[in-house]
């Protein structure tokens, strides 16, 4: 009986208005309106056709003329960073979570894959259970003391507090379905306790498993004994009741008009509290064979294979993003199935009922189609490369995100033959209630790289493609400062685009020129999800023609989930993750061949230097006042040769930084 944790909706839970400057943070800045459309332009004018570009410089000109519409709008955001822990928060959970319509499986909830474990018997399965219930409890006492150590960013302005405060909703916030708009719900009514019980998912059927007990917490054999009781009671064939989950897995529209039906009856009402007010949901899923590769992991993951498999299963509203802290809790702290101190004659935990009419079986049969048609619709492909892991980048003194970043717009310029907007997450949680921006990596440096590896293969030095590698590196790792420290276009023009809205104003020309619809057209979707123990993060593309590229970097390895769907005839994820592996090996190759040349270039120098400084010795003898001039020169030598080319300011930053801030900029790119 494999587990899986609640798939993970990642949405960053609400926080408190009262809290600006609170945590001591800085509030977000808001960037130059003139920064921010002359960026627009830069990162634009590759992507579109001459006239389109044309028509976008003029319209952008327009739009951030002096008294013009822009400089309206932009006094306003200002006013509102004024009044707000953060501007741009509700605009952007809205736009990324919220007001999107489409499914939650595949299309918007990412999901973290533990390593395979080795289940012999069904028992094991519910003793890891047990064990990674535990852990969620160890972590809930440190929400609820408030005691969570507090996370300092990596990377660029490394050591920098990050907010904490999305953690401390983690078990009290739920995704509500609504006609036009989700709703984040967090629990904060002093009526009301704190839940003190988790839902299990088991064959369809959903118990209540209360953790707190005559006010004493349930240690993990008690966890145990009530999961076992879980088990027998899912095999029940009498008590088998519809699997209502199914629900969840349509499209957000859909799936608040079933709920709505769902309400009229005080059974499923009731049903529908205890499962919205739960700490969090473990899904026990059937058995599905013996031989389970990361790419099917990562796909029943993400929709649990549909209805013929462990697609009603779930629960997709509840989010659940502890993750990497249950592994390592339950790598670190053994199993505790001790019988002392137990809670003794524990109750049965309850089964969830369901009054089910035809309308509702209808809206089942529905809802089952839907994530059948996704599930056949997904192309996963899950790729550990083993080639070279981010050391080897490390010691081309290259930041391994922007170097995978530039490999992935190699790998999509080799399959599709022309660059595409690209979306690379990036944490500004350096400020009050910071969530992401966006890094666009689709830059013309990039863009330049990518085709002197392709179109000019043959015609290109190897000097002359790493000084292109290198540019693009260098590009990369600028906008992600840029990001990072809050000054990206992304979040700003959104602002810009939803002020406007709120004014009531006619939309600007400027998010209704073509070139807007394109850059927000986001056809490679990436991010990185760095891992200190060996599991990694997925989710699918975020258009019918796009692709999903996540990727763990490693020591020695480096390890990809890219997706894609079927039905578009444009996609492949074998072959994308075809073109990034030659990608990556070719890119080696040229860093291998230019760093051989340089070493050989250098060796004739120190040849040289030698000889010449054998005849200045030579000579020195009958000219004694030179000596002290020689002295010098030799002591400066070995500075002159190890001074490594064509260095970007961040590089030559990082030389001079202490090694631990070094290998955190180079540890992912300067991203938290």
């Amino acid at each position: 009986m494999p587990l899986c944790t609640a798939n993970m909706a990642v949405l960053d839970q609400d926080t408190s208005k009262d809290l600006v400057g609170g945590d001591g943070l800085p509030k977000l800045p808001l960037p130059a309106l003139k920064d921010t459309l002359d960026m627009y332009l830069r990162c634009m004018k590759h992507l579109l056709t001459e006239e389109q570009f044309n028509k976008t410089q003029r319209i952008v000109k327009e739009f951030g003329a002096p008294g013009g519409v822009g400089e309206l709008l932009q006094s306003k955001l200002m006013e509102r960073r004024e009044n707000e822990a953060n501007w741009v928060y509700d605009y952007w959970l809205n736009d990324m979570y919220l007001n999107n319509r489409l499914a939650l499986p595949v299309n918007s909830s990412p999901v973290m894959v533990f390593p395979l474990q080795n289940f012999r018997a069904p028992i094991d399965s519910l003793r890891f259970a047990a064990h990674l219930i535990s852990g969620v409890l160890e972590y809930k006492t440190l929400l609820d003391a408030r005691a969570l150590p507090l996370d300092y960013a990596r990377g660029q302005l490394a050591g920098t507090p990050l907010c904490m405060e999305q953690y401390y909703r983690l078990f009290t916030s739920y995704r509500l379905p609504g006609p036009e708009r989700d709703t984040l719900v967090a629990q904060e009514s002093s009526v009301m306790p704190e839940p003190e019980h988790i839902i299990v998912a088991c064959k369809n059927q959903f118990f209540v498993l209360d953790v707190v007990i005559n006010f004493r917490r349930l240690n993990e054999r008690d966890l145990l004994t009530q999961l076992e009781k879980i088990a027998r009671m899912a095999d029940s064939e009498e008590e088998q009741l519809p699997p209502i989950g199914l629900l969840t897995s349509d499209g957000r529209t859909e799936w608040a008009e079933s709920r709505s039906v769902l309400m009229r009856e005080s059974t499923n009402r009731d049903s529908l509290d205890m499962i919205e007010r739960c700490m969090c949901l473990v899904c026990l899923d059937e058995a599905t064979g013996p031989e389970l590769s990361d790419t099917t992991r990562a796909m029943l993951m993400l929709h649990g294979g549909g209805v013929a498999k462990s697609g009603g299963n779930r629960w997709y509203d509840k989010p659940m993003q502890c993750t990497e802290y249950l592994l390592k809790y339950m790598i670190g702290s053994p199993s505790k199935l001790v019988r002392a101190a137990s809670v003794s004659e524990l109750p049965a935990p309850r089964r969830l009922r369901w009054k089910c009419t035809p309308e509702i079986h209808k809206l089942l049969a529905s809802s089952s189609d839907k994530l059948q048609r996704l599930v056949k619709n997904l192309d996963m492909n899950v790729h550990k490369f083993w080639d070279y892991g981010k050391e080897f980048i490390k010691k081309q003194k290259m930041s391994p995100d922007a170097f995978i970043q530039v490999a992935l717009q190699l790998a999509y310029y080799r399959c599709h033959g022309r660059p595409v907007s690209t979306y690379e997450s990036a944490s500004i949680r350096r400020f009050q209630e910071g969530r992401v921006d966006n890094i666009r990596s689709a830059t013309p440096e990039a863009l330049a790289f990518v085709k002197v590896m392709t179109e000019g293969e043959l015609s290109t030095n190897d000097t002359e493609k790493m000084e292109k590698l290198r540019g693009a590196i260098t590009a990369q790792t600028k906008y992600t400062i840029l990001a990072i420290t809050g000054m990206a276009i992304d979040n700003h023009l959104l602002g810009l685009r939803e002020i406007a809205h709120e004014l009531k104003m006619e939309k600007p020309e400027i998010f209704k020129d073509k070139a807007h619809l394109i850059s927000n057209q986001f056809i490679l979707s990436t991010s990185q999800v760095p891992t200190t123990v060996e599991m990694f993060c997925c989710y699918g593309p975020v258009l019918q023609n796009g692709y999903g590229a996540c990727y763990n970097p490693q020591s020695d390895h480096i390890i990809f989930s890219v997706s894609s769907f079927h039905e578009s005839p444009q996609t492949s994820s074998t072959a994308f993750v075809k073109c990034l592996v030659q990608g990556l090996l070719d890119m080696k190759d040229l860093c291998s061949k230019c760093n051989s040349s340089s070493n050989l270039t250098a060796q004739r120098q120190v040849q040289t230097v030698e000889t010449h400084t054998q005849t200045e010795i030579n000579w020195q003898n009958k000219t004694p006042q030179r000596t002290a001039d020689l002295t010098k020169s030799k002591q400066t030598l070995p500075q002159v040769l190890l001074k490594t080319p064509d260095l970007t300011k961040v590089e030559a930053q990082t030389q001079t930084s202490s090694q631990g801030e070094a290998q955190a900029i180079y540890k992912n790119g300067g991203k938290s």
